[in-house]
């Protein structure tokens, strides 16, 4: 299959009419319908659906859009790194928590797009479950998550810090004057905790082992929005410090005892083929964490 030819195909799906991919391309519409009626019977396949004003994809046409779009980023990637070119440029794609251990990523992310003004970085915030979705279907190059979760599938680095569990309340809340909170002082209080999968198995054997003996009245997906809802009432978050910044508020972080803690890592697909930017971000992750 012919490089030149393959992008034709890609500029014909995304622009839909031959006409337009024409205009695009700089060639003439009989040239570029004789090349696609070329690859599909090189292929063996029907590519296209054509209707009346519109060029629609068949099954075959979307699985080789799909695949397409890799091999030319795979070209691309593999001919930039040949030539050593000097200009990097690109995205970077992050997913992350809710937790101070991107202050870590943010020097290394500050420093490359000092280092080089094109390139760009994108971040969405989420939970675990999020981020390893958005990772797996290729929406991110990266992601910070929180332990407990399962990493098997993933190549990952354990950054060097960690996270602090304990509980958010209002400084008006009948335990806002403790330095530590131990499972009995939760006992009978309305709690709301995070509905990141495996965090249940985390704090229910803190708490005991049973977290059905406990008025669990919610759950969350980011805390800024509970904590809201912890400011105004009589409600606790179960949660890790640093999230949000309780100076100068009504709210309160305290710290379970016995401690307990949540190592943080950044995650990314095993054989990923990265973009040059997301090459360079990684090694300098890696050179960082060394």
């Amino acid at each position: 299959m012919d490089l030149r030819v393959l992008n034709y195909f890609l500029t014909v799906a995304r622009e839909k009419t031959i006409s337009k991919a024409a205009l695009t391309l700089h060639v003439s519409q009989p040239t570029l319908s004789k090349q696609l009626q070329e690859l599909e019977n090189e292929l063996g396949v029907q590519l296209f659906k054509r209707g009346n004003r519109e060029i629609t994809l068949t099954e075959e046409g979307v699985f080789l859009q799909n695949r397409g779009k890799e091999i030319l980023d795979l070209v691309n990637l593999t001919t930039n790194n040949l030539q050593n070119t000097e200009v990097i440029s690109g995205d970077i794609m992050i997913g992350s928590g809710e937790t101070h251990s991107f202050q870590f990523l943010s020097v290394i992310l500050n420093n490359l797009m000092t280092q080089y003004p094109d390139l760009k970085v994108h971040l969405y915030s989420g939970n675990a479950d999020d981020i390893k979705e958005k990772i797996d279907t290729g929406l991110l190059d990266f992601g910070l998550i929180i332990d407990p979760v399962e990493k098997q599938k993933y190549e990952y680095m354990r950054l060097p810090l960690s996270d602090q569990w304990g509980i958010l309340v209002n400084k008006k809340h009948a335990l806002a004057n403790k330095k530590c909170i131990y499972p009995s002082d939760l006992i009978t209080l309305p709690l709301i905790i995070s509905n990141q999968s495996l965090v249940d198995n985390q704090l229910s054997e803190w708490l005991g082992g049973n977290l059905n003996k406990f008025n669990i009245v919610g759950t969350y997906n980011l805390l800024y929005n509970a904590s809201l809802l912890v400011k105004e009432g009589n409600i606790a978050a179960l949660c890790i410090d640093g999230v949000i910044n309780t100076k100068e508020s009504s709210l309160i972080f305290i710290p379970f005892e016995p401690l307990l803690t949540a190592n943080t890592n950044i995650i990314w697909k095993k054989k990923q083929t990265f973009s040059h930017a997301a090459k360079i971000f990684l090694k300098s992750i890696l050179s960082e964490n060394a």
